[in-house]
C-alpha cells in the first residue's frame, strides 16, 4: 500500500529521472544531491562505480531529513572498463561517438534508496546498447545539434541519439537514466506499492 503521507526524494537534478520516476510514483519531492562525483576513487568498475555513487547521493540527501524516502542514482556508459562521462566539448564527444562507432557498449545504472529511519539497499542494471558504423559526416552532425555535450557517453537514446542506435538487449529505461522496474523492486522492498501509488 501506498502512504499518501510518506515523504519521497529523489536526490537528483535530471530531468529524464524526474520524468521516469512519475511513472512509478506520481507524488515526490527533487532535492538534488551536491555530492561532487570527482570525489570517486578512480579505479572503480563501472558497475561498481554507479553504485557507490547512488549510495553517496541519497546517504548525501538523507543526511539532512528526519523522515522520507530518499533516491539516488547515476549512470555511466562504459566500453569494456572505460567510463565514458559527459564530453568536455564537441571534439571530446566526436572522440566518444568515434568510440561507440559500430560496437556494443553497456549501460550501467545505480540506484540507491535510503529510509530515513530505517535502513537502506541498492542494486544496478546493465544493458547492452549497439551502436550503427558512423561516418565522420553522422558525428559532424550530430554533435552540431548540442545534444551530446550534456549526455553520458555523448548521445541521448531517446532523443536524436536514437537513430544512431540499432538495438538494445536489457532495460531501455536503464539507458534513458532510471531503471523503472529495478527501482520499483527496491521500493517494495520498503512497504511501497508502485501500482497503487
Amino acid at each position: 500500500m501506498c502512504d499518501d503521507s510518506r515523504r519521497i526524494v529523489l536526490a537528483s537534478a535530471s530531468p529524464r529521472r524526474e520524468e521516469l520516476l512519475k511513472l512509478i510514483c506520481p507524488q515526490f519531492e527533487v532535492i538534488p544531491s551536491t555530492f561532487d562525483e570527482s570525489e570517486m576513487p578512480d579505479d572503480l568498475s563501472p558497475r561498481d562505480h554507479v553504485l557507490l555513487s547512488a549510495k553517496y547521493k541519497a546517504r548525501d540527501i538523507a543526511s539532512r531529513l528526519t523522515a522520507g524516502l530518499v533516491i539516488g542514482s547515476d549512470t555511466v556508459v562504459a566500453v569494456g572498463d572505460e567510463i565514458l562521462g559527459k564530453p568536455a566539448g564537441t571534439e571530446d564527444a566526436k572522440r566518444m561517438l568515434r568510440l561507440l562507432s559500430g560496437r556494443t557498449h553497456q549501460v550501467y545504472t545505480g540506484v540507491h534508496v535510503v529510509d530515513v529511519q530505517d535502513g537502506e539497499q541498492g542494486g544496478f542494471e546493465s544493458t547492452d546498447v549497439r551502436f550503427r558504423k558512423l561516418t565522420e559526416e553522422i558525428i559532424d552532425r550530430y554533435v552540431a545539434t548540442g545534444e551530446p555535450l550534456d549526455k553520458a557517453g555523448a548521445y541521448a537514446i531517446q532523443g536524436r541519439g536514437a537513430v544512431l542506435v540499432e538495438g538494445i538487449q536489457g532495460c531501455f529505461f536503464n539507458v534513458v537514466g532510471l531503471p523503472v522496474y529495478r527501482l520499483s523492486l527496491i521500493l517494495e522492498e520498503f512497504g511501497l506499492d508502485v501500482l497503487t501509488c
